[in-house]
């Protein structure tokens, strides 16, 4: 009986959403190259398509792993997985200020960002926890509560960098998945409610405090942080300084036109547009590509993250779905942040778009975790297949007795 039954352990892995994301990959490496080798960094105008060829290897290899493990074992590993998220981060406070933060941790001359893992780390353990809670979470005191101060303490540690735009995404997929998990709405209101009030009073007390330090270091910090807000208001206002990369990066839209420049055509790149290659790789494609290949992208883009959560409601098990939608709401929100600064639809972040910006951290776990999607698929490919055999043996049996 054994036999007969392991092969139905595991179904096949959703092919639309595979193909989907090594679509996104491949297109990020070629959008990637377009944007960057222009640049000759460090004299070798391959620099970061090299190194993101390499991040694409390893993030393969750790796709194709997970998708042939159950993802139910990440149900028993989220606690191990969570506790080295909250070593690395704790690890990163230790590390060397880039451009005005500290998220990096370099390991064998790899740059990594512990705050990339942190987003999936949350995923899992909110996942799990609220499995485990089932019904209790909709109880303020010990379902709600523990759940959020979770949430707090790694939300708390990312700010510590600091890291506004990692963080509220962080918060963001958090809350989504908590109100999957069927979280009372006028609790996840209340806390959104709380979070704003307890941001601006930490804000105001910080400028108000930081008026009257003359510690040199805090004109740089807080002049970073306004004048973001400042750029995203009236970029005009500061066109050579603070209002700079925002106006080149809607000028690059602007020059794509209906049809765009085409591959490797694009002019803002070539010194104009900072970042061109991470933050801003969408006001690059907007130039190369036009409105009509960016529509075509997002339409792509769209598709992938609405199978992903079609993949995800399939589900029959708990975890599962709550995974899957942390998963897919992550792609989805930080997409939405990547992009909303570029267009100035939102202030400037300076998050990657994820599987196309340069970013070794952001694509292995984007990876990984489009591994667990896969494996989720497999589960729930698992039951059609066996319905279908199923079906076919009855069918035999009545030829048979017939």
């Amino acid at each position: 009986m054994k036999s007969k039954s392991t092969p139905a352990k595991k179904g096949t892995p959703d092919f639309q959403l595979l193909i989907l994301t090594l679509l996104l990959v491949g297109f990020g490496v070629i959008m990637v190259f377009s944007s960057s080798s222009s640049l000759f960094f460090k004299g070798d105008p391959l620099y970061f398509l090299k190194r993101q060829l390499v991040w694409v290897v390893l993030g393969s290899i750790v796709m194709f792993t997970v998708m042939n493990i159950h993802y139910s074992k990440f149900k028993k590993w989220y606690a191990p997985i969570f506790i080295i998220t909250l070593i690395l981060l704790l690890l990163v406070a230790s590390s060397e200020r880039i451009n005005g933060a500290k998220s990096w941790l370099s390991i064998g001359g790899l740059g990594i960002q512990p705050t990339e893992l942190a987003k999936i780390s949350i995923i899992l353990y909110l996942s799990a926890l609220i499995t485990k809670k089932g019904e209790r979470l909709r109880d303020f005191r010990t379902g709600y509560i523990p759940v959020m101060v979770i949430v707090g303490i790694v939300a708390g540690l990312i700010m510590m960098q600091p890291d506004l735009g990692s963080c509220l995404i962080l918060v963001a997929t958090s809350g989504l998945v908590v109100f999957a998990g069927g979280a009372s709405l006028k609790h996840i209101l209340a806390s959104i409610a709380l979070l704003v009030l307890g941001v601006g009073l930490v804000l105001g007390t910080k400028t108000l405090i930081d008026s009257f330090s003359p510690a040199p270091e805090k004109t740089v910090a807080q002049d970073y942080k306004k004048g973001r807000i400042e750029a995203f208001i009236n970029p005009f206002e500061d066109p050579k300084g603070t209002g700079y990369n925002i106006i080149q990066s809607l000028t690059a839209l602007g020059e794509g036109g209906i049809d765009g420049a085409g591959i490797g055509k694009s002019v803002q790149k070539l010194y104009y547009l900072r970042y061109a290659y991470t933050d801003f790789i969408f006001a690059v494609i907007g130039e190369e590509l036009g409105f009509i290949g960016t529509a075509l992208f997002l339409l792509i883009y769209l598709y992938f993250i609405w199978r992903g959560i079609l993949i995800s409601l399939r589900c029959t098990d708990p975890f599962g779905t709550l995974v899957g939608i942390g998963v897919m709401g992550l792609i989805a929100i930080q997409a939405f942040v990547n992009i909303g600064g570029v267009t100035k639809t939102i202030p400037l972040t300076g998050v990657t778009l994820p599987f196309i910006s340069y970013g070794g951290s952001s694509l292995l776990v984007m990876m990984l975790s489009m591994g667990i999607m896969l494996s989720i698929s497999r589960e729930t490919n698992r039951p059609a297949k066996e319905e279908v055999t199923k079906s076919v043996t009855t069918v035999r049996q009545i030829r048979a007795r017939s």
